[in-house]
């Protein structure tokens, strides 16, 4: 065979592969398994099969149908409102960097901020284990307060309630949040087009990895703290240095910066190419992911956002993100392409491509 039609038959069986992909993921969602397993809550395929076909079968609307962080409401042709919410089971509750209480709170306001809004109020329900110590409880409290004030939003109503001993796990919250939307735009994946730039706000996986650290089941010491912060600011200058050329914005959660371009590039039937020399990851992360055997694309931020933006654009946002202190090092890790559509590809180091799909399994549970 000729290095030609080596070539070709090469790229015919890579195009097979994409085909099977394709047609797998315009079947309908189901789930398979008879009970809830840990890979349900970590933001990848069995998450999203999960929501598709029980809630969104179950409440099926057009708000819940966009699959986004947050429902865009208008109330009474008032100004239009973003709510979201969020529960938050992290092990352990406290950790370099942090703990479930700033988490919370953080972790809504970005879910806000992602939409286009200015975070305004915020509710707290918690679920106490019996015989979670007062002094932690209040720890977290105050640490919820500190970050609502940081990020300038109030607390204004909640919820406790207390289960039997060994039934909670010391403490989980939730949060909701209500924003306000104050420009004129709207974010979704149908505003993508090829040609487009997708950047990220900063080193991607600090938090993931924080929290397999601090749990010490591993035998790893490393100088690293959770990234965990509110994303209102830095994403309020993003929207305002580019205008009408921010596409789409995402917090890269549970299943990192690989799940969420993944669903934007399924939403928007179009490719996504990434470089992997441009995607920032610190040593430390880099060095325990490897230990770890896992994709630093998977690994949660709490304090990272994904932003599709016009090509024309790029310079101008990468520009006003570095100008904020949290966004010193964001970077342009890569492009929207026709092909393959709803695929995301990682040109490698070595010089190779290679298909990042969203995750599957769940490499690190409980760390959100």
């Amino acid at each position: 065979m000729t290095t030609g039609a080596a070539t070709t038959a090469g790229r015919s069986a890579e195009q097979r592969v994409l085909d099977r992909i394709e047609r797998a993921r315009l079947r309908k969602a189901k789930v398979n398994a008879e009970r809830i397993t840990l890979a349900h809550g970590a933001g990848g395929k069995a998450t999203q099969s999960l929501i598709e076909a029980v809630f969104v079968d179950a409440f099926r609307n057009p708000h819940l149908e966009a699959m986004a962080d947050g429902a865009t409401l208008t109330l009474n042709g008032a100004a239009r409102t973003v709510f979201t919410t969020d529960t938050f089971v992290v092990s352990p509750l406290f950790f370099p960097g942090g703990d479930i209480g700033d988490l919370a709170v953080n972790g809504t306001v970005n879910d806000l901020a992602v939409c286009g809004a200015r975070p305004m109020y915020l509710s707290a329900g918690f679920v106490l284990e019996e015989g979670f110590p007062v002094a932690d409880l209040r720890r977290i409290v105050e640490s919820m307060a500190v970050a609502a004030a940081a990020a300038g939003v109030a607390v204004v109503t909640g919820d406790t309630k207390v289960v039997q001993r060994g039934k909670g796990d010391g403490c989980y919250v939730n949060t909701s949040g209500i924003g306000v939307l104050e420009r004129d735009l709207t974010l979704s994946p149908s505003a993508v087009r090829p040609g487009d730039a997708v950047l990220v706000s900063g080193p991607i996986g600090d938090h993931g990895v924080t929290i397999m650290l601090a749990r010490g089941e591993l035998d790893i010491e490393a100088d690293l703290a959770s990234d965990t912060a509110p994303l209102h600011e830095p994403i309020a200058a993003l929207l305002d240095a580019v205008a009408g050329g921010v596409r789409v914005l995402r917090d890269a959660t549970r299943g990192g910066v690989a799940t969420v371009l993944n669903e934007i590039a399924q939403a928007a039937r179009l490719g996504v190419v990434l470089d992997e020399a441009r995607v920032p990851v610190t040593p430390v992360v880099n060095g325990a992911c490897e230990l770890l055997g896992i994709d630093p694309l998977y690994v949660a931020c709490e304090g990272r956002f994904v932003a599709v933006v016009d090509g024309e654009h790029a310079d101008a946002a990468l520009a006003a993100l570095r100008g904020h202190p949290s966004g010193e090092a964001a970077a342009i890790i890569g492009r929207v392409a026709e092909e393959p559509p709803g695929t995301v590809l990682l040109k490698t180091s070595f010089g190779g491509t290679r298909i990042v799909d969203m995750l599957v399994g769940d490499p690190l549970p409980r760390i959100c």
